[in-house]
C-alpha cells in the first residue's frame, strides 16, 4: 500500500551516496490507475504489504464495459471493468486462461502469457522480390491486432505471437 491505494513493485535498486545512509529507488505501479511513479524509500521508512492472491480464471465474454472471468473449478463468475484491464484488452479471447491478481479478496489486473497462439484474419500476398534480407509483411490477427510476420505466413495460419510487444514468434 502506498499513498492509500495498492501499488506493484515494477523495478527496484538500492543505492547508498558516499556516508549517507542508503535508501532504495522503485519504480511502483498503481493497481486502481494503472500509471507508474518513481519514488525513494528511506531505511526509515515503512512499507504496509497487501495481503494479494492470485486465480487462474478463463475469459468467458464482453458485456459493455464489464470482461466476465468464470473459476474453471467453482464455476464462480469475477467481472472486471475495461479501465481495469488496460491495453490488455485486446489480447483477451474467449476460453482461454488469464492469471487474475487479486489485493484483499478484489481484482485488481490481469496478467498476460508471455506468447499467445492466435489465427491469422488477414494476410496479403508477399512480395517475391524484396528478399535480400529477411523479409517481413504485415497481417492482421483475429483479435485485431497487426504483427509483422515472414512471407510464407498466409490468411487462416495460426501463428505463435509474443504478448508483450506484440512480435511473430514462430508457426504454431
Amino acid at each position: 500500500m502506498y499513498n492509500g491505494t495498492p501499488h506493484a513493485v515494477m523495478s527496484m535498486l538500492h543505492r547508498t551516496q558516499g556516508r549517507q545512509a542508503g535508501f532504495v529507488q522503485t519504480v511502483l505501479r498503481n493497481l486502481s490507475t494503472n500509471s507508474s511513479t518513481a519514488v525513494k524509500f528511506r531505511s526509515t521508512d515503512s512499507v504496509e504489504f497487501c495481503h494479494t492472491t492470485n486465480k487462474t480464471l478463463e475469459f468467458s465474454y464482453i458485456d459493455g464495459d464489464h470482461y466476465h472471468f468464470m473459476d474453471p473449478e467453482s464455476f464462480e463468475d469475477t467481472v472486471l471493468m475495461k479501465d481495469t484491464i488496460g491495453d490488455d484488452i485486446k489480447w483477451l479471447v474467449e476460453g482461454v486462461q488469464y492469471s487474475v491478481l487479486f489485493v484483499d479478496g478484489a481484482p485488481v489486473s490481469v496478467e498476460l502469457p508471455n506468447n499467445m497462439e492466435i489465427k491469422v484474419a488477414d494476410a496479403p500476398e508477399g512480395i517475391r522480390g524484396d528478399t535480400s534480407s529477411a523479409p517481413t509483411k504485415p497481417v492482421t490477427l483475429e483479435n485485431g491486432v497487426v504483427v509483422q510476420v515472414p512471407l510464407f505466413i498466409k490468411t487462416g495460419d495460426v501463428i505463435k505471437v509474443r504478448t508483450e510487444d506484440a512480435t511473430y514468434i514462430s508457426r504454431a
